[in-house]
């Protein structure tokens, strides 16, 4: 390894203990923003239908195996010598971390979109901390009440806001990527990340979800089956789906559950050109026609 990146490596490392000194969970991150270790499940035959999230004791499954436990962080970073970054894990006690990414990328000014909001819904956004990012973008960090899930979304508050909730990260002030270093802005290193206004939080919670009835055919069985897609959390909404189709299907009440499946799916935030296509792959893996 080159001495640029041991050096970036110890500071990155030396940045995550300090964060976790603040009650932040970290993980080590790569170059690329991702989390440097890999999934110890990626050559796995077959998906299982609930995701392991660190269950199995083994490092690698990203934001669930942040920690603000000095000797384990010490030990994610040994296993990934090439980390030149941290990630703070949000939606964890002690502070509920919500991050509100501000990006430049798009054509959208989404500083002049979260200024309108708030004069559209009557909030402000309080002194806070924030950090820049390489490309010119800012994220500002907010604490949510203890019994409130935020949930990730992009774009959804308005164009070029992208929101960092539970099962999301920020990447931590001090992380070097292949862009650049994030950095604190001048004049908020030093105060805690404040309240998210109660106008605000109410646009990053999503809507009360309806209720899906399951036809008849299908009994209660297919009812789970809905329930077990309505639970999902991003990042496992296919897969969920997917097991879920499959045993419909090989219980012959596949029919009857599709437009059922389809919603419970359209409520956890896939797009229904997504969700039927799942549908249709789980209908012709079990032998039948979608």
């Amino acid at each position: 390894m080159a001495t640029t990146d041991r050096q970036a490596t110890t500071l990155a490392l030396a940045h995550a203990l300090s964060a976790a000194e603040r009650g932040l969970a970290v993980i080590p991150l790569s170059r690329t923003k991702l989390p440097a270790l890999r999934s110890p499940h990626r050559d796995d035959p077959t998906p299982t239908p609930t995701p392991c999230h660190g269950e199995c004791g083994r490092p690698g499954h990203g934001v669930y195996d942040a920690s603000t436990d000095p000797a384990r962080i010490r030990e994610l970073f040994a296993a990934a010598p090439w980390a030149t970054g941290y990630g703070i894990a949000c939606g964890l006690p002690p502070h509920q971390l919500i991050g509100v990414d501000l990006d430049v990328k798009s054509d959208a000014d989404s500083s002049a979109a979260l200024r309108e909001l708030a004069l559209r819904h009557l909030f402000t956004i309080p002194p806070t901390v924030v950090v820049l990012t390489p490309s010119g973008g800012r994220h500002l960090w907010l604490t949510g009440p203890p019994d409130v899930v935020v949930p990730n979304s992009a774009g959804r508050l308005a164009p070029g806001i992208d929101i960092r909730g539970a099962g999301g990260y920020l990447v931590g002030p001090g992380s070097r990527t292949e862009h650049g270093v994030y950095r604190t802005a001048p004049g908020t290193a030093h105060i805690g990340p404040a309240p998210c206004p109660r106008a605000l939080l109410r646009l990053l919670l999503p809507p009360p979800r309806t209720h899906h009835p399951t036809p008849a055919s299908a009994g209660g069985h297919g009812q789970g089956l809905v329930q077990f897609v309505l639970a999902a959390h991003e990042g496992q909404r296919n897969t969920r789906l997917f097991w879920a189709a499959c045993r419909a299907y090989e219980d012959g009440i596949g029919p009857a559950l599709v437009e059922p499946l389809v919603e419970a799916a359209l409520d956890t935030g896939l797009t229904e050109r997504e969700a039927r296509a799942t549908l249709a792959s789980a209908a012709r893996l079990t032998g039948h026609h979608p």
